[in-house]
């Protein structure tokens, strides 16, 4: 690990086991490859169940009476309809309404909620919207997320919890013990598929994640990650959306409870209604391969955006990539690609391109 990480997950002596080098991602060494074949975690997260360590994420918890009025004025969903054991995707927003952060907001019932977020400003802007209010803010790295992910999720976490996980819908989460150890789980995850997020202390993650690998699941590193989050459409901030852009132009509109009497960035957000001036698509690339990204995008000689996030998905048979494109391009249309050593063509296609209906996710 390097001298620049400055957060290490409990889990790090077994991402290096699978031959992780910890590589950086917010500022934890972070299992972007291992020794084993992308492909083939891909396959076991979309075939049986595999999970990743997402312990990256920024984990805050907040208590007190104001938790939720701040985390209101922080974030662009309405939370008083936030019931506990529920959770809620949403954006954290700039005083000029471009996205500052995406986040998970869950409400843990009493006066406790729980923020996850990824590399964006959200800390920043939590403790200014925090300020003066009756609340304590905690944010820690012995909270670790475990996300177990697949068709065999239910069914291999349900033979080791003490609640009946069936009973959680999608975007719900509970208190429970799972091999002997308590715990939080959600309903949640970034695959594409039913999955789960465990949120443990790192004294037991180790012995979870032990157990968990006896039972099957496969570990998966950020790389089979990628792959997978591509193909259900879904965004990386930094990547796919930055604070140059507004929810409206990277189809996160649904985000915002436009009624909601105030949140950080609402009156630029609304006004900004209308005037987007990118749109978020997907990509299907006629090359054999992943392209590198960042290459640039021409329809009829002119240039009209940016590829993002390119992934090539051996399941589909497509090399894909998520992209920014000048509005008013529908589905079908063909675009030229140009890159470094690249010239070929791509078209836009319908996302999620797996998985369209998110059955699987929803179900």
């Amino acid at each position: 690990m390097t001298e620049e990480l400055s957060r290490t997950s409990a889990l790090a002596s077994r991402h290096t086991a699978l031959g992780s080098g910890l590589e950086d991602w917010n500022g934890m060494g972070t299992a972007w490859t291992y020794n084993t074949d992308p492909n083939d975690e891909h396959d076991a997260v979309r075939e049986r169940a595999g999970m990743f360590d997402m312990s990256p994420l920024k984990k805050v918890k907040l208590h007190g009476a104001d938790a939720r009025a701040v985390l209101d004025h922080l974030t662009t969903r309405n939370l008083s309809k936030l019931a506990p054991g529920k959770a809620a995707y949403l954006c954290v927003l700039t005083e000029q309404g471009g996205i500052a952060d995406d986040a998970i907001v869950s409400n843990n019932g009493g006066d406790e909620w729980m923020i996850v977020h990824g590399s964006g400003d959200t800390m920043a802007l939590l403790e200014a919207s925090a300020e003066g209010r009756d609340l304590e803010v905690q944010f820690t790295d012995d909270l670790h997320d475990l996300s177990v992910q697949g068709p065999a999720a239910l069914e291999i976490l349900n033979t080791n919890a003490d609640i009946d996980l069936a009973d959680l819908a999608y975007f719900e989460h509970a208190p429970a013990t799972l091999f002997g150890h308590a715990c939080r789980i959600s309903r949640t995850g970034y695959s594409g598929e039913r999955g789960y997020e465990i949120f443990a202390d790192g004294s037991v993650i180790t012995d979870i994640w032990d157990k968990l690998v006896a039972a099957g699941v496969t570990p998966c590193s950020f790389t089979a990650l990628d792959k997978l989050r591509i193909e259900a459409g879904l965004l990386f901030y930094g990547y796919d959306m930055t604070e140059d852009n507004t929810p409206w132009e990277v189809g996160l509109g649904f985000t915002i409870s436009k009624s909601k009497p105030e949140f950080r960035g609402k009156s630029a957000v609304m006004a900004a209604l209308g005037s987007e001036k990118i749109n978020n698509v997907c990509l299907d690339i006629d090359h054999s391969d992943m392209v590198e990204g960042g290459e640039t995008l021409f329809l009829n000689g002119e240039s009209i955006g940016l590829i993002n996030s390119p992934s090539y998905s051996h399941r589909l048979g497509k090399s894909l990539a998520l992209a920014h494109v000048q509005t008013g391009l529908t589905v079908g249309t063909t675009l030229s690609v140009k890159g470094e050593g690249l010239e070929t063509t791509a078209t836009i296609v319908a996302s999620p391109i797996y998985d369209p209906e998110k059955s699987r996710t929803h179900s």
